[in-house]
């Protein structure tokens, strides 16, 4: 494996999950202080946001196959940063509202869903399948790393020039990654299928229904995003005003998310050495479920710390499960099929966010935020009981998947 590539596209991560992270944070922060925007409001910002993994996650994947990935990437992550860029001057005129933030935070999440389709096939174009998992758990502490420290950084910078800081921040950070990217090799060229595109998007549909592993993570995923994008849609308002959050408070709770993903990246090679492959796919359903669990009990107990714990586990499970589940699709997909099959599971998975942050606006609107809190535990409980009885949690080893 080339380290230097690895690490170049390592860094590329880590600058455009930072700038994602701090806009993640600020946007809802912002929206609650500034605007004075209520549950169902920064729902509808987070419903709007994530929007683009619904609609176009298939497209750009299909497009991912047909093209360079690289300039791909290159070319959206450009088309983040102005995004950002704009999002900032709007900060600056003061003229910032709801729907222009809701607006452009379309925009950056389009560079997002390029990213998160093309990378993972543009890393298996370079690296051999033995390395796949040393590969993805580099990147993953990379991305953890930027979990961790964007939020709080972005919670910081939320009440400084209204966000503005923040925005220039992350703006830079976009353009950094496009240059990492840019310092990458020409890419293997792919195989053309000299297939239309419906062709193509039926034959990912088929292989993903068909495939005995990545049909059940894939209905598990679902069902997280779902679930963790309901809580997501109204966490902001929910800390702040049933909590009594300031907005540092609300950067370091999202931070933890990224300390729980660094520190189970980290260990992720000393805990695969020690459990199989399958009881590493069903950590991240079970870490999720405990973290629901304490989120349900600040209903009760209005104690911070119990969301602070909460949005650890929220991190430490899920990125063991990110790293077992992506090198397992990986291994199971066929090379030239793999940005599309990476496009259908974002599209049903990650299409589950703007799902949850409609749930979201139904719910705090006609029962009240304290339900939300509840519908999230009932959320994790049935993606925990999903993947407890399937396939994939019976491998011993990755490799008994591969076919």
């Amino acid at each position: 494996m080339d380290k230097l590539l690895i690490h170049k596209i390592s860094y590329s991560n880590l600058c455009a999950q930072f700038s994602e992270q701090i806009i993640i944070a600020v946007l809802p922060i912002i929206a609650v202080l500034s605007i004075h925007a209520s549950a169902s409001e920064t729902a509808f910002i987070q419903m709007i946001n994530t929007l683009p993994f619904l609609l176009l996650s298939i497209p750009m994947g299909v497009l991912a196959d047909r093209v360079s990935r690289k300039k791909l990437m290159i070319i959206m992550e450009i088309i983040r940063a102005a995004a950002i860029f704009i999002l900032f001057y709007l900060t600056f005129l003061g003229s910032l509202t709801i729907n222009k933030i809701a607006l452009f935070g379309f925009f950056i999440a389009i560079g997002t869903v390029i990213y998160s389709v093309a990378s993972p096939a543009l890393v298996a174009s370079f690296v051999i399948k033995d390395q796949l998992i040393n590969a993805n758990r580099s990147i993953e502490i990379a991305k953890s790393v930027a979990f961790t420290a964007g939020p709080a950084l972005g919670g910081i910078l939320a009440g400084i020039y209204s966000g503005g800081l923040a925005f220039i921040l992350a703006f830079l950070l976009s353009i950094i990654s496009a240059f990492f990217l840019i310092c990458l090799p020409k890419e293997p060229v792919q195989k053309k299928s000299g297939r239309n595109i419906i062709q193509e998007l039926c034959d990912g549909f088929i292989f993903l229904l068909k495939n005995k592993y990545l049909r059940p993570i894939t209905i598990t995923a679902f069902v997280f995003n779902l679930s963790f994008n309901l809580l997501l849609s109204i966490f902001a308002y929910y800390t702040i005003n049933n909590l009594s959050f300031t907005s540092f408070e609300v950067g370091m709770l999202l931070s933890l998310i990224g300390l729980g993903m660094f520190l189970g990246s980290v260990l992720y090679k000393f805990i695969s050495t020690r459990i199989n492959f399958g009881f590493q796919l069903t950590l991240g359903p079970v870490s999720a479920f405990v973290a629901s669990i304490l989120m349900l009990l600040t209903t009760i107990y209005p104690v911070k710390e119990l969301v602070f714990i909460s949005f650890f586990c929220f991190g430490f499970g899920p990125i063991i499960w990110t790293i077992s589940t992506v090198s397992l699709r990986q291994l199971v997909t066929p090379n030239n099929m793999i940005a599309k099959i990476s496009s259908v599971i974002m599209t049903v998975t990650f299409g589950a966010r703007p799902l949850g942050a409609a749930l979201g606006i139904y719910i705090s609107a006609n029962f009240g935020v304290t339900n939300c809190i509840v519908a999230v535990f009932i959320g994790f409980f049935i993606q925990l009981a999903i993947i407890l009885f399937s396939k994939p949690a019976n491998l011993k080893k990755l490799s008994d998947a591969e076919q």
